[in-house]
């Protein structure tokens, strides 16, 4: 146990998620050796993304307005959705250039284990957006894990629900299989199988 304010640091840096003990010793200890100003845009950082940042009113990612900039860029395709479980999931996918929709945020993802079920999520405001808004097609992309798979499932089978003959729906769920660059020996049997089952002709 240290002292006052450094253990006061120490235990604030270990709330945070992914943030262990000796991180947080760490963390705490190079705000020690910075310079005052460093420590003083570090704070004043934090305390505009609490005051300035909120969720979109529509799709739940990160925005400074009432609508997010990918809500509000009219060039994307507005009939498109999709839906991944946390705003870092957006960015992830818009680096990759390759969709051109909007975006739904869950919140998360379905896990019993930690008392999380689709009402704890952001589904039925996803229900509603698909009406409202003339939606066509949704992609799911949540995690390949358990949980992600388990809200995979669930959000299948109620979308696939919402097709009529006057609004056909088209529900996708993004591909899983091998990274670039990995060795297959080191590949698990989940991962392996699901690039043989989402193998494409040449």
């Amino acid at each position: 146990m240290y002292e006052g304010p450094v253990q006061d640091l120490i235990e604030e840096f270990g709330r945070l998620p992914g943030v262990g003990p000796k991180s947080a010793q760490r963390l705490a200890f190079h705000l020690l050796t910075v310079d005052a100003a460093d420590a003083q845009r570090l704070a004043e950082a934090i305390l505009t993304v609490k005051d300035k940042v909120r969720f979109c009113r529509r799709c739940f990612n990160v925005s400074e307005g009432e609508e997010c900039r990918i809500c509000r860029d009219a060039r994307r395709d507005a009939t498109a959705l999709c839906v991944v479980e946390e705003p870092r999931d957006v960015m992830a996918i818009e680096r990759t250039n390759e969709f051109r929709g909007r975006y739904h945020v869950l919140g998360g993802a379905i896990s019993p284990i930690d008392g999380v079920g689709p009402e704890q999520l952001r589904v039925k405001e996803l229900v509603a957006r698909i009406g409202d808004e003339g939606i066509t097609e949704v992609v799911i992309a949540t995690n390949p894990n358990i949980e992600g798979e388990a809200t995979s499932s669930y959000l299948t089978r109620l979308l696939k629900g919402l097709t009529t003959p006057d609004h056909p729906l088209r529900v996708s769920r993004i591909a899983s299989g091998l990274p670039v660059g990995g060795d297959l020996e080191y590949a698990d049997e989940v991962t392996l199988g699901r690039a043989f089952a989402g193998r494409r002709d040449l």
